[in-house]
């Protein structure tokens, strides 16, 4: 092969090789362009090198040397081309993380309590300050707490089938003996527990869940939350009662708030009331209360000769409505983040 001949390709090949590497635009691109002019099998400057040994003697230490300086040529458009593509990704990358603190931020969707737990959460606070501390007992309980020790003989309505949630389960009392469980149907049932391990004075709320199958509408669910308290103590009277219930609305209303009893009748209070209550218009029946029935306390083991007290029961989601001027408890539990996010 003659020596301008060999010399005019060389010149052809770094050309090529140099547009190919300026004109690629991402990795896979430079590297089929690599393997195409260096590739070590393949590649056009593995070719054109094998041509060397065509070249007249004298000629060859020409061709070599610009054969040197043709594949160092390529090599640093090699380079050259992969930095380039390098500096362009790290550029793209920068362009997006790059913090501008004149754009508004997007304001992240934060939770909170719900309303019924932070009413409930209230209710405890105004309650301790009161000197009454927080009871919890099981929401599955048996007839004894539920009904028995409360009061309810076996032939009263409160037990009927069809006003309680009974289980299809039973609790094992004795190798061929079992005791029906139901949903509890008032917290009363702590009260029960509390004082069946502890002796007077007894100072107490109890707040949690419980279950009647009411049909559900504005006032009433299915299943709401109570909170009992329970005060018993030597020469407790119904005034300490109204009193306990006078703070408490006012410390969870307002000061002028209103409370009045009407006579009622409840199998665990002797005398029973209904407690309602008055703000901004309109009284609102809020629960019962009463002096605790003295087969009460003698079913825990008191002696009513020696202890009265006091029982009271509201609804939570009764006292959230009012506060919050909602007027169906059902909206509470629909699970409507446009209606949650107002409280």
């Amino acid at each position: 092969m003659a020596l301008t001949e060999y010399l005019a390709e060389l010149d052809n090949l770094v050309r090529d090789a140099t547009e190919s590497f300026a004109s690629v635009k991402d990795a896979a691109g430079l590297e089929a362009a690599r393997i195409e002019f260096v590739g070590a099998r393949s590649g056009r400057l593995k070719d054109i090198q094998k041509g060397l040994g065509q070249i007249d003697k004298a000629d060859k230490p020409l061709a070599g040397k610009r054969f040197n300086e043709v594949k160092q040529q390529i090599e640093a458009a090699l380079e050259q081309a992969a930095q380039n593509i390098l500096a362009s990704k790290h550029k793209a990358t920068a362009d997006v993380e790059r913090f501008d603190p004149t754009v508004p931020g997007k304001r992240p969707r934060l939770g909170h309590l719900h309303p019924v737990t932070q009413t409930i959460e209230e209710l405890k606070d105004i309650m301790g300050r009161l000197g009454f501390t927080v009871a919890e007992g099981p929401e599955v309980e048996d007839p004894w707490h539920n009904f028995e020790a409360l009061n309810i003989p076996l032939e009263h309505p409160a037990r009927d089938p069809l006003e309680n949630f009974y289980l299809a389960t039973a609790e094992k009392t004795a190798p061929t003996e079992t005791r029906e469980l139901l949903l509890r149907s008032q917290t009363s049932t702590v009260q029960i527990r509390v004082m069946e391990n502890t002796q007077p004075p007894v100072r107490i709320i109890s707040l949690g869940r419980v279950y009647r199958p009411d049909t559900a509408d504005a006032t009433h669910f299915p299943m709401f939350y109570q909170i009992e308290g329970l005060l018993i103590d030597r020469h407790v009277t119904m005034s300490d009662l109204k009193s306990v219930l006078r703070l408490f609305a006012r410390s969870a209303f307002a000061d002028d708030v209103h409370i009045r009893f009407r006579p009622s009748f409840f199998p665990f209070t002797e005398p029973s009331v209904e407690v309602d209550m008055s703000w901004q218009g309109g009284w609102i029946e809020m629960g019962g209360a009463g002096m605790v029935d003295p087969n009460v306390l003698s079913a825990v083991g008191y002696d009513p000769e020696q202890y009265s007290g006091f029982a009271f029961g509201l609804g939570v989601e009764r006292i959230c409505a009012r506060r919050h001027g909602i007027t169906d408890i059902r909206e509470l539990y629909k699970n409507d983040v446009r209606f949650l996010h107002q409280f």
